[in-house]
C-alpha cells in the first residue's frame, strides 16, 4: 500500500513470487532508477552449460589416463622380477586386453623386457597419462588450447592406428581406431565451426 511521508512520496509494489520495487518521488521529479530487492529464497542458482560431446570426450580421456597409469605403476612393480610370469599375472589381475595400444607392445616384447626398458615403458605410460589428464580436464572446462591438443595427439596416433587394423582386424582395434577418429572429426568441425564464426564477426565490424 502506498504512504506519503513529508518529503515526498513512497510507493511499494509486491507479490508473493516477486521482489519489491520502490519508486521515489520527490517534489515534481521522480528518481528515474528503480530498486529491485530480492529475496534470499527467491534467488536461483545459475548452472553453467557443458557441451555434452565434449564432456563424453573428457571422461574417455581421463578414463585412458587412470589406465595408462596403472599399466605403467606395473611395469615399475616388474624390475627385479621374473618378467614373462610377473607381466601374465599382472595382465590377468588388471583384466587387460593384449589388443590395447601400448600395452599390445609390451607384451609382445616381454622376453626382451629388462630393468632399463621396463623404466623407460613405465615412463612413456606416464607421458602419455598425463597428456591424456591434460586433455581431459582442459575439454570438460571446454579450452580452446584442450581441443588443439587433443586435435594433435589424436590425429598423430591416427595412421599408427589404421596401419594396426590393416594388418589384423580385431574389434578392439576397430573399436579404438572408431572411437578416436569420431573425436578427431568432432573437434575438428568444433574448431573450424569456430573460426568461421570469428571470421564473420570481424567481417561484420
Amino acid at each position: 500500500m502506498p504512504s506519503k511521508c513529508p518529503q515526498g512520496e513512497l510507493r511499494y509494489a509486491g507479490g508473493q513470487n516477486q521482489g519489491a520495487s520502490f519508486n521515489v518521488r520527490r517534489g515534481r521529479g521522480l528518481v528515474p532508477q528503480t530498486t529491485m530487492i530480492q529475496f534470499p529464497w527467491q534467488r536461483t542458482a545459475r548452472h553453467p552449460h557443458h557441451n555434452s560431446w565434449l564432456v563424453l570426450i573428457a571422461v574417455f580421456k581421463v578414463a585412458q589416463a587412470v589406465l595408462f597409469v596403472a599399466v605403467g605403476v606395473g611395469a615399475l612393480k616388474l624390475l627385479h622380477k621374473d618378467v614373462g610370469d610377473e607381466l601374465a599375472q599382472l595382465a590377468e589381475h588388471l583384466h587387460f586386453n593384449p589388443e590395447w595400444r601400448l600395452v599390445n607392445i609390451v607384451i609382445e616384447q616381454a622376453d626382451r623386457l629388462d630393468d632399463n626398458l621396463l623404466r623407460r615403458i613405465g615412463a612413456i605410460f606416464f607421458v602419455e597419462a598425463g597428456l591424456d589428464l591434460a586433455e581431459g580436464i582442459g575439454l570438460y572446462l571446454e579450452k580452446v588450447w584442450a581441443e588443439y591438443l587433443t586435435l594433435l595427439i589424436t590425429g598423430s596416433f591416427l595412421p599408427w592406428e589404421l596401419f594396426e587394423v590393416w594388418k589384423r582386424v580385431t574389434w578392439v582395434r576397430m573399436g579404438l581406431f572408431s572411437v578416436n577418429l569420431l573425436v578427431f572429426i568432432y573437434l575438428l568441425k568444433l574448431v573450424v565451426e569456430r573460426r568461421r564464426r570469428r571470421r564473420e564477426s570481424n567481417s561484420a565490424q
